[in-house]
């Protein structure tokens, strides 16, 4: 019996997230044979919404892991072009991500992947850019797993997280996104983390389940030079298969001056912050607002997204709230505030433990 969840959520996936219509080209990516049932539905509804073409691409992680163990310089360097090609006819992108082993890059030279990732943003850039994407994880043994659940209970959490009425949740984030809009500074206090920073100038950004699923979110961008101060972050992290914990950044006229970390490796933690001049710089900063997301599983897609958390990422600032930052990596580090935190909007007090306190905003904790 098909799963009716995975109907609704083919539904959004084509029909909000992406609007895809008559005459689109179409780029689906998935990797791993789980999501095979919803890559199935995307695949049908987007025929049937009158895409003009629909190419599916499928990748294993295990392919993925020989790449790196085996590549030579000159393999790791190499540009595909035909897939830049291809994207730049594409007019919406889907990417599901179905990966079984989540530790499964743990032992992979880190160095390897930075330069990959370098090679291929140019890819990524175009899609971000110019098409209407959305990309989600699909639930597996692996992501059950890690998150210290069944795999009917992730199941449960993962549809319960995305299959929401997006268009209601828009609504009921607009204040937040107009408050935030407005505001020039951002204090956030909490403990071990006093950070201030500007936002003036810079958009803010509903994000109400049209790219990312599930999704949660009001973001902005500090200015470049602004940050002032230390954050640690309190939510463990993977980043190229390797997990991170306790991670703690200063900075200083916007660029991180000291990282370390007290689960993981400092030195490799520094060589992810060192591989451009972009990754000492923050490209984003945002409210996680998923009220069926509370807790920490170690996947980012999710984490940032965690009721009465923010993110305050490292590395690429997104064009749609652009501070001028460039960068191969973005990584939302995240820091839950329940319990412990205050945010300041222009020296007003907005959230205090992980809760709204103005009265426009209530309705969202």
């Amino acid at each position: 019996m098909s799963d009716t969840r995975v109907k609704r959520l083919a539904d959004i996936l084509v029909d909000y997230s992406t609007q895809v219509k008559k005459g689109d080209v179409v780029i689906i990516d998935f990797s791993g044979t789980r999501p095979l049932p919803l890559v199935k539905e995307i695949y049908r509804k987007c025929l049937e919404r009158g895409a003009k073409y629909v190419e599916y691409n499928f990748s294993e992680e295990g392919l993925v892991k020989t790449f790196y163990d085996v590549a030579g310089e000159r393999q790791l360097l190499y540009f595909p072009k035909h897939r830049l090609d291809a994207m730049k006819k594409a007019t919406v992108y889907i990417g599901i991500n179905g990966t079984e082993n989540v530790q499964n890059y743990a032992n992979v030279e880190l160095p390897k992947m930075v330069k990959r990732e370098k090679v291929l943003r140019p890819i990524v850039n175009r899609r971000v850019d110019f098409t209407r994407w959305v990309i989600t994880r699909y639930p597996t043994n692996g992501l059950a797993q890690d998150a210290k659940m069944s795999l009917e209970e992730f199941e449960d959490f993962y549809f319960g997280a995305c299959n929401i009425n997006w268009p209601d949740f828009s609504k009921k984030i607009t204040y937040l996104w107009k408050l935030v809009g407005k505001a020039k500074d951002v204090r956030i206090k909490s403990s071990d983390t006093d950070l201030r920073f500007s936002i003036e100038g810079i958009a803010a950004v509903k994000s109400e389940g049209l790219r990312n699923m599930p999704d949660g979110e009001v973001f902005t961008a500090p200015v470049k030079n602004s940050v002032q101060g230390h954050i640690a972050y309190n939510t463990p992290s993977l980043y190229h298969g390797k997990e991170f914990n306790g991670v703690r950044l200063e900075f200083k006229d916007g660029k991180i001056i000291k990282a370390m970390c007290t689960g993981g490796s400092n030195s490799e933690l520094n060589k992810i912050f060192d591989s451009d001049k972009g990754a000492r710089y923050v490209g984003e900063f945002a409210f996680g607002l998923n009220k069926n997301i509370k807790q920490p599983i170690k996947n980012i897609l999710f984490d940032e997204k965690i009721i009465g958390s923010m993110h305050f990422t490292p590395g690429q600032a997104y064009k749609v709230a652009d501070n001028g930052n460039r960068s191969s990596i973005h990584w939302d580090l995240v820091k839950i505030l329940r319990g412990d935190g205050e945010v300041y909007l222009d020296g007003k007090l907005i959230q205090k433990d992980g809760k709204f306190v103005v009265k426009e905003l209530k309705a969202l904790n």
